[in-house]
């Protein structure tokens, strides 16, 4: 007897060969749920008649990915929609939908598909909205976080109201974001929160003196790490700011920033320059991107996971990080303080606040961590939980149920 339902995972943010990192957390939790029930994805990609020539000049803008591969046994569709940089961004919902409809209508036929599950409230929800209205098809839509800054535009905001209120199901990975989804006019029935998860045997603490060696730390130097796309609102410029008055105390204090640049909205260049503007060279290193299963290393060598990020639906790091028994020090914003959700488990300041971002940062490192508990706290948010109540969810909207 065939499984149901069939789940149409709908993202425009989806690993790639070209992107690899791209939108991992979404593949992390869509494939365990299609373990139980089946899926394919569909992940519409931007595009405007020239943009090959800007790829001159800027390598990593909208990196091409393949229209069809396999990526463990699930297929993954790319169709491409028409989206000029800059210019008529209200427009590429709708753009979004109209290029993967012919995609949708061929899975129709050949997968037949039961529902759509889309990813971000704009512009995935929206376009994924009207698809789901034109082959008439229930719809989920989880919320990330994107979401509040979209919702402070007038015409971003009336879009994802109009998705979630054709949704029959609304995810967010915090609770914040599901509060918001109400506040945007979803009905509460109709909303869950699920946060995402930590792969505990992927994420485990390996032999510290082993760590620093592979990476070239002193192995007395306390360490800080933080991990994100090199972009503004991970904020690694804000910890770098930090660092001058941490080495007052901490003198053999080294930093390590794990991450990528990605497309135009790269802090890579300018932090490079903030290190050497303020003499951080000995100080910081730049690890560059770093695949999950090798993520351990330089968490295991560090003393402090930290993150001083502006937006954050639920970060999966910050599990990651615990799992390797680190304690974590972040922002006061979205979800984050959700899954730092005691003191055992790290320290939550103001976001912009520059002292108590220093203070804790300060203090977290001479503190005597108990490093087991923080692990545990991560194992507990493992995905064994979150993907059965993921599951039951997709059945009763499949069926009809409240």
């Amino acid at each position: 007897m065939t499984q149901t339902p069939r789940i149409l995972v709908f993202s425009s943010l989806f690993p790639n060969p070209a992107d690899p990192n791209a939108g991992v957390f979404i593949r992390e939790r869509m494939f365990r749920v299609g373990q139980h029930l089946p899926i394919v994805v569909v992940s519409p990609k931007p595009w405007f008649p020239g943009e090959g020539l800007i790829r001159l000049f800027r390598p990593r803008f909208r990196p091409v990915a393949p229209r069809l591969e396999m990526q463990q046994g699930v297929e993954v569709h790319a169709p491409r929609f028409l989206s000029v940089p800059g210019l008529f961004k209200p427009l590429d919902s709708l753009s979004m939908a109209l290029g993967s409809y012919f995609t949708l209508r061929r899975l129709k036929k050949d997968f037949a598909f039961d529902l759509i599950d889309a990813h971000f409230g704009y512009p995935d929800g929206h376009a994924a909205s009207l698809l789901a209205r034109w082959f008439r098809v229930p719809l989920a839509i989880t919320l990330r976080g994107s979401e509040r800054t979209y919702a402070e535009t007038p015409a971003f905001r009336r879009r994802i109201v109009a998705g979630l209120a054709r949704a029959g199901q609304v995810f967010g990975v915090s609770d914040s974001l599901r509060r918001l989804a109400v506040a945007l006019g979803a009905q509460e029935s109709k909303t869950l929160a699920v946060g995402n998860a930590v792969d505990s045997q992927r994420f485990q603490p390996v032999d510290r003196g082993e760590a620093r060696r592979r990476l070239g730390l002193p192995e007395t130097a306390p360490v800080l790490v933080s991990v994100g796309w090199l972009i503004e609102r991970k904020g690694f410029h804000r910890v770098i700011e930090c660092l001058p008055d941490l080495l007052r105390r901490h003198p053999d204090l080294v930093y390590l920033i794990v991450g990528g640049a990605t497309g135009a909205d790269s802090m890579e260049e300018t932090l490079r320059q903030q290190v050497a503007d303020l003499g951080l060279g000995a100080h910081v290193r730049f690890l560059g991107p770093v695949k999950p299963d090798e993520l351990k290393w330089p968490l295991s060598a560090a003393d402090v996971f930290t993150l001083a990020t502006r937006r954050e639906g639920w970060a999966n790091v910050f599990l990651e990080a615990m799992a390797c028994g680190l304690p974590v020090v972040t922002t006061d914003v979205d979800g984050n303080p959700e899954v730092v959700c005691k003191p055992e488990l790290g320290r939550i300041v103001p976001f912009g606040d520059r002292q108590a971002l220093h203070d804790a940062l300060d203090q977290s490192l001479a503190t005597a961590w108990d490093r087991a508990a923080i692990r545990a706290h991560a194992v507990e948010n493992s995905w064994d939980r979150r993907i059965p109540i993921l599951c039951e969810a997709f059945r009763r909207l499949s069926r009809g149920a409240p």
